[in-house]
């Protein structure tokens, strides 16, 4: 097989960009190196630059990037800053055009899309992930893929532009499986609101058994935090007395409403309860997660390794570190191989061979 892949790994998801990179050594049986160096670097004031360090010419190139990693700082003005959503991303605009129309195809990997929840107006608002995705195509990306977007619809901002939205479900299924086998036993998959439904029926359907609701009643006459405050959480659905209880979104904020939810399906007797998201951001810290624990509210976590999560959230005993590397490694192969990625997208046979051992 021609050697004409490369990947540019940014710093900001460096560790799971080599688990790919290895992980297209196992599946080509070869060990000829991917990966390109980069630098990106930063002035003191702020501004900062991109550099390729090797040549791309000609190459099918595959830029992956972690938009949410909120661990990286720099120098600014003589203050230690972080670096944010907004500097990642411009960061991936330099490295797009670092490469100066010299790759033959260019394929950006941003596992957390950029914006993602500002994917709709309401109102005079900004249309940010349309705008982003303009962007990237103006740039002369050829391919956007990303990971479980709030809503994929999004793509309608780039209609020429392919835009696979990828969905690690089964890679979450298969984790929880391998580590809780007899959870399978009578359990009910339950969305957190009515935005989550289609995902909580996707996850229904691989597991064959039935789905229920929980529904947010807000409070329409405050605005907190540009957002209507919950009063509680309704639940609607088959009875959970008894039964083992999966609650999946595509993404943990705060992760206030999994957790409300989970007391809520407690208080009618469920027995076990999972939760799984694709992101856990956890923006309001884990504190709230551990004391939920520790009383008993949740038995575990399941979230992947698609966007950063720190070292001391990943060795609490109810987190579960789902790795979605081989997942994007036979992604990149089957797209630089020119194959069809419809078996990659489509996991619910591989979650019925699974289910039958």
């Amino acid at each position: 097989m021609e050697n004409n892949l490369r990947l540019i790994v940014l710093d900001n998801i460096k560790e799971f960009g080599e688990m790919v990179n290895r992980n297209l050594w196992q599946l080509r049986d070869n060990k000829a190196s991917y990966t390109v160096s980069v630098s990106v670097s930063r002035f003191s004031n702020g501004e900062g630059k991109a550099r390729i360090e090797e040549t791309v010419r000609e190459k099918d190139v595959y830029i992956i990037s972690d938009v949410g990693n909120y661990s990286q700082k720099y120098m600014l003005h003589g203050y230690e800053h972080r670096v944010s959503p907004d500097e990642h991303f411009q960061d991936i605009k330099r490295v797009i055009s670092a490469t100066c129309g010299h790759a033959s195809k260019i394929t950006l990997i941003m596992p957390l899309l950029y914006q993602s929840r500002q994917h709709k107006r309401k109102g005079s608002e900004s249309l940010d992930c349309a705008i982003a995705l303009q962007e990237l195509e103006e740039l002369g990306v050829n391919n956007i893929i990303t990971f479980d977007a709030h809503d994929p619809n999004v793509s309608n901002a780039i209609p020429k532009l392919p835009f696979e939205n990828v969905y690690p479900t089964h890679v979450i299924l298969k984790t929880i499986l391998d580590d809780e086998p007899d959870c399978m036993e009578d359990i009910l998959v339950v969305s957190p609101d009515s935005g989550a439904m289609e995902r909580a029926r996707y996850y229904a359907d691989m597991l064959g058994c039935d789905v229920g609701m929980s529904y947010k009643r807000r409070d329409l006459s405050r605005v907190v935090n540009g957002k209507n405050p919950i009063l509680a959480h309704e639940y609607m659905g088959a009875d959970v007395k008894g039964r083992n209880i999966l609650i999946v979104d595509d993404m943990i904020a705060s992760g206030q409403s999994m957790i409300e939810v989970a007391q809520c399906l407690r208080k009618r007797g469920a027995k076990k309860i999972y939760m799984a998201a694709t992101f856990a951001l956890f923006t309001e810290g884990i504190n709230s997660f551990i004391s939920a624990y520790e009383n008993g509210v949740f038995d575990k976590l399941y979230s992947t390794n698609l966007s950063y999560i720190p070292e001391h959230i990943k060795e609490q005993k109810w987190y579960v570190d789902v790795d979605c590397s081989m997942q994007l490694a036979k992604i990149i192969n089957a797209l630089n191989s020119k194959k069809s990625l419809r078996e990659l997208f489509d996991g619910e046979q591989q979650m019925l061979q699974i289910m039958k051992r």
